[in-house]
C-alpha cells in the first residue's frame, strides 16, 4: 500500500531554497578560491600577461576560502533548523491525529 505524499508547508519549502542556494554559494566561492591558489602558484611561468602580484592572489584565495566555509556552515546550520523545524511540525501533527478530532486534552 502506498503512503500519499506530505504536502511541504511553505515555510520549509522556502529554506530549503535557502540551503541549496547557500551551498551553490559556498560550492562556487570555493571554486574561485582554487582558481586564485593556481594563479598565484602559477602566476609569470605560464601567462606573461597575467597580473603576476602573487601575493594578491594568494590572499583573495585565503578570503574566498574562509568567505565559502562560513557560507558553506550557514548552509548546514539552515539545513539542520529546517529538518528540526520540520520534524516538530510532524510530531505534532501525528500528535494531533491521535487525539482525534474535538479532543479538548492537552
Amino acid at each position: 500500500m502506498r503512503q500519499p505524499l506530505r504536502e511541504v508547508p511553505a515555510q520549509s519549502a522556502k529554506l530549503i531554497g535557502v540551503a541549496r542556494n547557500l551551498y551553490i554559494l559556498a560550492a562556487v566561492l570555493l571554486l574561485f578560491a582554487a582558481i586564485s591558489f593556481v594563479m598565484a602558484m602559477t602566476s609569470g611561468r605560464m601567462q606573461p600577461a597575467l597580473p603576476a602580484n602573487g601575493t594578491l592572489w594568494k590572499t583573495s584565495a585565503l578570503f574566498l576560502t574562509v568567505g565559502g566555509l562560513i557560507v558553506a556552515l550557514l548552509a548546514v546550520m539552515t539545513a539542520m533548523f529546517e529538518q528540526v523545524d520540520r520534524r516538530n511540525e510532524e510530531r505534532r501533527t501525528s500528535h494531533r491525529g491521535r487525539r482525534g478530532p474535538g479532543s479538548r486534552e492537552r
